[in-house]
């Protein structure tokens, strides 16, 4: 079974698909991580035909086989990630990458386009949601600094996520919503988790 997550910067993907593939055991593949090590190789200097990436079983992300998730939290990264994901070329050659590691698994996969381009075929879509400014407290608590510049961030990633030509942030036509604004993240596991269960039987019939 492949399930998809998507949805804006801070809204709650990574937790929530963690957590939900430790539940299901399934492989965790966190895709923005993924950006975050092509933005690395590209301030490496690696040439994008030479670079592999690979997921571990809990979620790390390995660089043509170094495990540089400690790496990756830097928010310089991020915002390089963000600007490398609208290259056509860059995103045409992580998509492949990720479809591999899904390829004869089960994966729950999150980031901006699982469930429209990446995994179009999950059998389970959520695209998760909370405001700007719920998203921006929660990113501030985990990286500090000023509220006002974690807001402006996030509001110059929703706009760049949303509008670039490729692959552009928007919930899949089959994708349910789920708002995460008031929820704490052991309700939104709850409430997917009953998701599941439901495809499942759904499936089986």
């Amino acid at each position: 079974m492949k399930i998809a997550i998507d949805g804006p910067a801070a809204a709650g993907k990574t937790t929530l698909a963690k957590r939900l593939a430790q539940a299901l055991g399934f492989l965790f593949v966190p895709t923005g991580a993924m950006y975050r090590a092509a933005a690395l190789a590209y301030r490496r200097g690696l040439p994008l035909e030479e670079v592999e990436i690979t997921v571990g079983e809990d979620g790390q992300i390995f660089l043509n086989g170094e495990d540089v998730t400690p790496l990756l939290s830097n928010p310089e990264l991020d915002e390089l990630s963000s600007r490398l994901a609208a290259d056509a070329r860059v995103r045409a050659r992580l998509v492949d990458l990720q479809r591999k590691i899904a390829a004869g698994r089960d994966v729950v996969m999150e980031g901006r386009d699982i469930g429209t381009v990446v995994l179009p075929d999950a059998e389970l879509k959520i695209f998760l949601w909370a405001t700007l400014e719920e998203r921006a407290r929660r990113r501030h608590r985990e990286q500090g600094g000023s509220f006002t510049e974690v807001l402006e961030a996030i509001r110059r990633r929703d706009e760049r996520d949303s509008t670039r030509s490729c692959s552009p942030l928007r919930p899949a036509p089959d994708a349910v919503v789920v708002d995460t604004t008031d929820k704490t993240p052991e309700e939104v596991l709850e409430m997917v988790l009953r998701l599941v269960e439901e495809r499942r039987a759904r499936l089986a019939n």
